[in-house]
């Protein structure tokens, strides 16, 4: 791993630590909210282990994760599509992913994830797209997030969803979710403990 995306993972690392532990007073709007250490580990070996070009990430807060991701997609020269509401959060990971050089790998979409997604899912050109997708938005809509990312999943294709088990208070939420998910044919998907609780779905036709 190259020092300057090294150095802001780090910087990141311990933003999020002081954050969770409350040691930094944050508004409820602009904490990180970010994937753990771990969590950045799997996703960046798995889009490795897929040579992953194509990705799509519903929730990029202030970047840790979606930097996590570009260091393995722009080896692949691919690009990563993220969504983000929050002004202030994006105007953050801009300057993260300025610090860390990987600002050419990342196409920014600022709005409701929603009404973004389904802009993309009615564009002939996103069908069957994405070798890989991270979901880490609000997690009363997760269904509905996955409905529309589904179809531009390549077969193959790999979508990991954030907070399965953590915080507690989703996890009637996410077992929904995973109950969901368990009942389509066209897919393998398994709860892993790995960081707040990871749910690995491969898209099998």
């Amino acid at each position: 791993m190259i020092d300057s995306i090294y150095k802001v993972l780090e910087e990141l690392e311990i933003q999020s630590t002081l954050e969770k532990s409350k040691k930094v007073n944050i508004s409820s709007e602009n904490r990180m909210l970010a994937i753990t250490k771990e969590t950045g580990e799997l996703i960046n070996m798995i889009l490795r282990l897929k040579n992953a070009k194509n990705m799509l990430e519903v929730g990029m807060s202030t970047g840790y994760s979606t930097i996590w991701c570009a260091e393995a997609i722009s080896e692949q020269s691919g690009k990563i599509i993220t969504i983000e509401q929050n002004q202030n959060k994006i105007k953050r990971a801009k300057e993260n992913f300025q610090k860390a050089g990987v600002t050419d790998t990342i196409i920014i979409k600022k709005g409701l994830a929603i009404q973004i997604l389904t802009e993309l899912s009615l564009q002939q050109k996103y069908r069957d797209f994405f070798d890989f997708v991270l979901i880490d938005a609000d997690k009363e809509s997760v269904i509905e997030y996955f409905d529309l990312i589904f179809p531009m999943v390549s077969v193959g294709g790999v979508i990991v969803t954030d907070n399965m088990l953590y915080p507690e208070k989703f996890r009637e939420d996410m077992k929904k979710f995973s109950d969901y998910l368990k009942k389509n044919p066209k897919l393998r998907t398994i709860t892993s403990p790995i960081g707040n609780g990871e749910e690995i779905t491969i898209k099998l036709k």
